[in-house]
């Protein structure tokens, strides 16, 4: 019943991104960030495993913070998400099986053309966010507790910024996803960290352009995990494993690593991060 609910109050909500069409068919529910549907990953993934297992998938596409709620309650059968600190918590504390690397990407600074903290040239994050801070630039934060808000106070308390969110009007949180955050960041001429996927797939981008890139504290790993039955009986445990077998699958490696979006690889496939 309470899977039920939510399942009813995502859908009203607009939260549930994707949903297989053939609803004959056995389903589980994974509880995504919203990167890996707001990209357009999971439409091309998903009619792939459906056609091969039989197995449809509904995506609760929200925030790694809030996917990960979803997971504890036993409301999902899988979690998809990419803060892997927070992916080992959820297993160590028994709320998942096993972690599973699957594929990673990276984050990426981007601000406006015209670059008024001198961010371009950059030789870190740290060194960009430090010179923001400075100048005192408009950044735009998602504020939402999700895998991209999270690195982004780890940025910050590497610059020393105890709390992770920097004090001043000149720092802003629209606690949003990340296109609501990059549609600030692109009306106010400010900054924002986003991931690449999504920076790609973000079609408002006005006079936003990448500023900092290819700094290894921008690595960004995604991880798979089954939601314990243990915890939770009530887990469809076989077919949510298959999901997982599948992603880490020749052939699930394989589709992710084609998926491209205006010529470009939005996702690197990798069992190994």
């Amino acid at each position: 019943m309470k899977r039920f609910v939510w399942m009813v109050l995502a859908s009203l909500l607009g939260v549930t991104s994707t949903v297989a069409t053939a609803t004959a068919n056995e389903y589980i529910t994974v509880a995504s960030t919203t990167s890996t549907a707001n990209s357009g990953l999971f439409d091309d993934l998903l009619p792939q495993f459906t056609k091969k297992t039989g197995i449809d998938v509904r995506v609760v596409a929200v925030g790694t913070g809030q996917a990960l709620k979803i997971a504890r309650n036993g409301d999902a059968d899988v979690l998809f998400v990419h803060h892997r600190p927070s992916e080992e918590a959820f297993v160590a504390e028994g709320f998942g099986v096993k972690r599973y690397g699957v594929m990673y990407n990276d984050f990426v600074i981007v601000g406006p053309k015209a670059d008024p903290a001198h961010v371009k040239g950059c030789a870190s994050a740290k060194d960009a966010l430090n010179k923001i801070s400075h100048t005192q630039n408009v950044f735009v934060s998602r504020g939402d507790d999700s895998g991209t808000n999270k690195r982004e106070k780890s940025l910050w308390k590497a610059t020393g910024v105890a709390s992770g969110e920097p004090a001043g009007s000149w720092y802003r949180s629209t606690g949003s996803g990340m296109g609501a955050t990059l549609n600030t960041a692109a009306g106010s001429g400010g900054y924002a960290l986003s991931d690449r996927g999504t920076w790609i797939s973000f079609k408002n981008k006005q006079d936003l352009s990448i500023v900092c890139e290819g700094d290894p504290s921008l690595f960004n790993p995604y991880g798979v995990m089954l939601v314990n039955p243990a915890k939770h009986p009530h887990v469809k445990a076989k077919a949510g494993q298959a999901f997982i077998d599948w992603l880490v699958s020749a052939e699930g490696q394989e589709a992710i690593g084609s998926f491209r979006l205006e010529g470009q690889t939005l996702f690197t496939p990798s069992t190994s991060n």
